[in-house]
């Protein structure tokens, strides 16, 4: 008898329209266990050029491989864990936290020659940018992007600065939230300007409007230009006490020479102009969540994350990074109750680690963020076995020049106190 072969259905083509959609949608029965890669309805959109034998792996399967190739490697590999990703990768992670605080850590580790960064591709930047000359970074899946830092492409950054230029607006910071491309913290670098998270936001700000006015400005009102989440960037300037008609928005979808939608002289008595970017998980929080989960839970601490609207931000008790959220929730007293605007993956985690305590996300759909998701264990497990074998694939490294001038904007806001 002929041997039976196994006949597979062809991946479907993935367009740039299918990779944007796929990143912005939220289905309301995405797991958060593990299942095989080939089970993921996802996949399609994710990496393909992932070994075939990869993808049928069950967890089982790849949590002994994956301990295998730890065993090989020692103390020449590092894995870090962002907030947002999924248990099934938290569990292989030496340490997890926001983007910058592993990627600042992983350059300390002078033994490890390689770090593996289970996040999203600027983060891998970041720690590219931060890490010593002999480390290596790798990005389990290359697939792995932000929508929210694609929304600012470098070309529409560049024509927006020059589009402001030639309107005789020059008294400009530049400001990137560090959830962006490389090239646009090196902009950053060589312009004067720097870049923040989400916990420092409020003194990089204070450092932007320090620069004082330049020469020839017809503005003479210095001022930020904040990029790419419109939303982060709002609710600091609002703490900074900037109006809101002190804050337009500059849709870089529009043509150049449009001035971004805005009136020259809006622009002209602006102190900071948003760039019209959002996160896709932090958008769907809403006022009217927070008025049920008060409704049902008196007494409740409401904490969002500050890429969240301005009315959520409003309507809620504390805003805050996700080290803020972490922290906040784990040093409160026993029988504290919390509803949490942020991604459902770091919000299970600290229900489960605080069992004294009410945690539970604001959001009643399991929403993961869908960029950070495609870290599939499966991914992880190839990327440790090639580094174990001698071989290294998916490595994130800028050029030089990048390098450089990322650098300059990331020490800047290291030192703003």
């Amino acid at each position: 008898m002929a041997p039976r072969t196994e006949t597979r259905e062809p991946l479907p083509t993935v367009t740039e329209d299918t990779l944007l959609n796929e990143a912005m949608q939220c289905p309301t029965d995405r797991p958060l266990d593990t299942r095989p890669l080939a089970e993921e309805r996802a996949f399609a959109f994710w990496q393909k050029d992932i070994p075939e034998r990869y993808w049928r792996l069950d967890a089982p399967q790849i949590i002994a491989r994956i301990a295998a190739a730890r065993r090989r490697l020692g103390s020449r590999c590092v894995v870090l864990g962002h907030h947002y990703q999924r248990e099934d990768i938290i569990q292989f992670a030496d340490v997890r936290g926001d983007s910058f605080k592993l990627a600042q850590w992983a350059s300390r580790q002078p033994q490890a020659e390689f770090i593996v960064f289970c996040g999203v591709h600027f983060m891998a930047e970041s720690a590219d940018i931060l890490s010593q000359p002999r480390q290596k970074v790798v990005l389990p899946n290359m697939s792995a992007g932000c929508s929210m830092a694609d929304m600012a492409d470098p070309e529409d950054v560049y024509a927006c600065w020059d589009e402001l230029a030639e309107a005789g607006i020059t008294d400009v910071v530049p400001v990137t939230y560090i959830n962006s491309a490389a090239s646009l913290k090196a902009f950053c670098g060589r312009n004067g300007g720097i870049v923040c998270t989400s916990s420092n936001a409020p003194r990089v700000l204070d450092w932007a409007f320090q620069r004082g006015p330049r020469p020839n400005d017809r503005s003479n009102t210095p001022k930020v230009l904040f990029f790419p989440d419109q939303h982060l960037g709002r609710n600091t300037g609002l703490k900074r006490g900037v109006a809101l008609d002190e804050m337009p928005v500059w849709d870089y979808t529009l043509p150049y020479g449009s001035l971004g939608g805005n009136a020259l002289e809006q622009l002209e008595r602006s102190r900071v102009i948003l760039w019209k970017g959002h996160c896709s998980v932090h958008l769907r929080f809403s006022p009217e969540q927070i008025e049920k989960a008060r409704r049902e839970h008196p007494g409740i601490t409401v904490i969002v994350h500050p890429e969240c609207r301005r009315e959520v931000v409003r309507a809620a008790d504390l805003d805050g990074s996700t080290e803020f959220i972490a922290k906040t929730i784990a040093e409160a007293p026993s029988g504290s109750k919390f509803a949490v605007g942020t991604e459902i993956n770091l919000v299970s985690r600290l229900a489960r680690e605080n069992p004294d305590k009410l945690v539970f996300c604001l959001d009643p759909v399991v929403c993961p963020c869908s960029t950070m998701y495609r870290i599939h264990p499966a991914y992880l497990c190839w990327a440790l076995e090639e580094l174990a074998e001698g071989r290294i694939v998916n490595q994130v490294e800028l050029d030089d020049d990048t390098r450089r001038d990322a650098r300059i904007a990331l020490e800047r806001m290291l030192a703003v106190k």
